[in-house]
Parts: C-alpha cells; sequence; structure tokens
C-alpha cells in the first residue's frame, strides 16, 4: 500500500499537511504515516533525565498524534501509523523515507508567514535529488473546504 508521509510538528501548518494526505489516502485506497521527530538536542542530560524527557516528548507526541488520528479515521476513513525517530528532524525524515519503501509521497505544508517555507521544505528542496518519490507541499494558509476541493 502506498504510503503518504506527514510530519507532525507543533506549527500550525500540520494540519494542512495532515488534511491534505489524509484525504489524498482516502481517495486513491493509501495509507497515511505520521512522523514526530524528538530533537536529540532536547535530551542531552544525564541517563536517568534524558529516559524521563524522552518519555515525556513522546508522550505530548501521542497526545497531539491522537487528536489527528480520531479525525482521520472519523472523517476520510484512514487508520494512520505513528513513527517516532530521535535526532535532526530533518536527517530523520531522510532516514524514514529511506527505511520505509511503501512511502509514495511525502506530504509537508509551507510556513504561511514571510519567514519562508520553513526548515524542512528547506532541507529537502536542497537534497531534493535524494528522494525516491514526490514531494508535495501544501499551502499553510489553505482553507479547509479549498483542501477538500482539491483532494
Amino acid at each position: 500500500m502506498r504510503k503518504f508521509l506527514v510530519v507532525l510538528d507543533d506549527s500550525k501548518e500540520c494540519l494542512n499537511a495532515i488534511r491534505y494526505a489524509a484525504l489524498r489516502a482516502a481517495s486513491t485506497a493509501g495509507g497515511v504515516q505520521v512522523l514526530s521527530v524528538i530533537p536529540a538536542a532536547e535530551i542531552q542530560h544525564g541517563f536517568g533525565v534524558a529516559e524521563v524527557m524522552r518519555a515525556e516528548a513522546r508522550d505530548r507526541i501521542e497526545a497531539q498524534f491522537e487528536v489527528y488520528a480520531k479525525w482521520m479515521r472519523d472523517r476520510p476513513g484512514i487508520e494512520p501509523e505513528l513513527v517516532v525517530r530521535e535526532g535532526d528532524p530533518g536527517g530523520e525524515l531522510l532516514a524514514q523515507i529511506a527505511d520505509d519503501a511503501d512511502i509514495g509521497v511525502v506530504v509537508l505544508a509551507a510556513a504561511s508567514g514571510s519567514g519562508g517555507p520553513g526548515p524542512l521544505i528547506t532541507r529537502l528542496m536542497r537534497d531534493l535529488a535524494l528522494l525516491p518519490c514526490p514531494l508535495t507541499i501544501v499551502p499553510g494558509d489553505i482553507t479547509r473546504e479549498r483542501l477538500e476541493e482539491i483532494t
């Protein structure tokens, strides 16, 4: 089954990428894989403290994922898969794509401000030749109605 890979983070644009991926997956009999990366810089303390921080980050990610997963199950009827990795977000995104041959499309949302499209899009554009699949960039400020029209 072809998977749409989308990144779960704290950006407001993330919702549009998740919506797009879920709606496209539903209309093409695909799946959705949600990747969340715990930045390694956040987990650089003593071993005991690092494990607690890692567990807290994972709990936060799983709670955020469940909000989106409930919508995906209820609305487009997709059962999403959560993958949590630790390290540099751009590097871990490329590693996940390399590790899972079923990923057919990467879906990211561009930041809607004037500061550029965002660090992941900037990184992937630099390494575009390394991608074995298409990259879909969803406008960060696109409306839900427009997303539904185009998917």
